[in-house]
């Protein structure tokens, strides 16, 4: 591969380090390397390795064009140039910034994932960005990296065509020698290449996705090790090295693409579930681990569901005096909030109580958004608003009042002080 990689524009340990990154796309690196010739043209995925000046975006976390925008010229200029940027900045003057800095010495790159989501936000960014060395009068390339194929976001008003470039799926082969490489040092690589097969034959009909399959593999791979370090089993003992681990394999497959656990974590849970002899799914766990904002966006998200919206203000409000129920009740009301169910509330409504019972101010960053997403995957929140509704989605809680109070027992938060049903 290294010799597909070779070019008399860039450092030959460059372009080693970086083949290294690429195992069996041997293909497309070639393919790249012929499309963009010239160093100062060269695009690539890996531009790491390369020392090439890149700004690196996640479409996820960028929930709006300021943000976008801003981390474009925080990467190539610096934060200082980025607080030019108005409040809410249009393309305009994002343009207007950016060609009033200094000309690129060599092609400057964007590389933007999950692109496929630039097709719910304004109908005229996509095809900006496919003209924005032409914009901005620099020499500057934009890659856009999807799992979906070009036609399906493509605008209906048109626009520049990219260049496009296709990555297949690794094949169960290429997994195996890809994988392999990461065998243990203690052990050798037969028996790591033998538990990778092993780890293969369970997961490649459901995943083949590369992170998730070495994620899964670092997390099962001291279970499968058990009878070689108790001296049970030899290394050439592969078929009792397969019964001990095929049950945990398969108790593993509850957490592909769900990290609600470390490896740490899911070892302690199934030595809870041997000595009990009962098998949960991770949202029966109540000591799930998650980031500390993220606790206090579960329980601002708990808050908005199941207390009415006009009690906020008695409730996040400094100075108000000690709250009484009866000054709440409406007429008629008896039933509480617990027993009718979570109720939606929108987006506005959960920062303003998180921001409100969050120890110390936090800025509003991209950081925040995507926790709220990953809340979402982890079906700890629903989202309930209609796709085309994005300017104000609504989400509900769908946690339990015995797990919201586990979560908030980690952060030293009273959430019943909180809640208008126990008042």
């Amino acid at each position: 591969m290294a010799g597909l990689l070779e070019h008399p524009g860039y450092d030959e340990e460059r372009l080693k380090r970086a083949a290294e990154q690429l195992p069996c796309r041997e293909v497309q690196a070639g393919m790249l390397l012929s499309l963009m010739g010239e160093s100062s043209q060269f695009s690539f995925s890996h531009l790491l390795f390369l020392q090439l000046p890149r700004a690196t975006l996640s479409c996820v976390e960028c929930v709006s064009v300021a943000l976008l925008f801003e981390q474009v010229l925080r990467s190539f200029f610096g934060c200082d140039v980025a607080s030019l940027l108005p409040r809410s900045p249009s393309l305009t003057d994002f343009v207007r910034i950016y060609r009033q800095q200094s000309p690129a010495r060599q092609t400057r790159y964007i590389v933007m994932e999950k692109a496929e989501l630039l097709r719910d936000a304004d109908a005229n960014l996509l095809p900006a960005l496919l003209r924005l060395q032409e914009l901005v009068e620099d020499n500057v390339t934009v890659i856009l990296l999807s799992e979906i194929v070009w036609d399906t976001f493509r605008p209906n008003t048109g626009c520049f065509e990219p260049l496009l470039l296709h990555f297949p799926d690794y094949s169960k082969v290429e997994l195996q020698q890809i994988l392999s490489q990461d065998r243990h040092p203690s052990y050798s690589a037969e028996l790591y290449s033998f538990y990778v097969s092993l780890l293969l034959g369970v997961f490649y009909s459901v995943c083949r996705d590369l992170r998730e399959l070495r994620h899964l593999a670092a997390l099962n791979f001291s279970k499968f090790c058990e009878p070689l370090a108790e001296g049970k089993v030899k290394e050439t003992d592969t078929h009792k090295l397969w019964k001990n681990i095929e049950p945990h394999l398969k108790k593993a497959m509850q957490t592909v693409y769900l990290r609600e656990v470390s490896s740490l974590q899911w070892e302690q849970m199934q030595q809870m579930e041997e000595e009990t002899g009962a098998l949960k799914g991770l949202s029966a766990h109540t000591h799930v681990e998650l980031p500390f904002y993220s606790k206090f966006l579960l329980i601002a998200a708990y808050l908005a569901s199941y207390n009415p919206a006009r009690t906020d203000k008695r409730f996040f409000l400094k100075h108000h005096g000690k709250i009484k129920k009866t000054n709440f009740l409406k007429k008629n009301e008896k039933t509480t909030n617990h027993l009718l169910g979570p109720k939606p509330f929108p987006l506005d409504r959960l920062l303003a109580i998180f921001y409100s019972v969050v120890d110390g101010r936090v800025a509003p960053t991209a950081s925040i958004f995507s926790q709220i997403s990953s809340l979402v995957t982890l079906q700890l929140l629903a989202q309930v608003s209609h796709d085309d509704q994005l300017d104000s989605p609504k989400y509900k809680c769908a946690v339990s009042l015995e797990f919201i109070c586990n979560i908030s027992r980690t952060v030293n938060f009273d959430i019943m002080k909180y809640l208008y049903d126990f008042l």
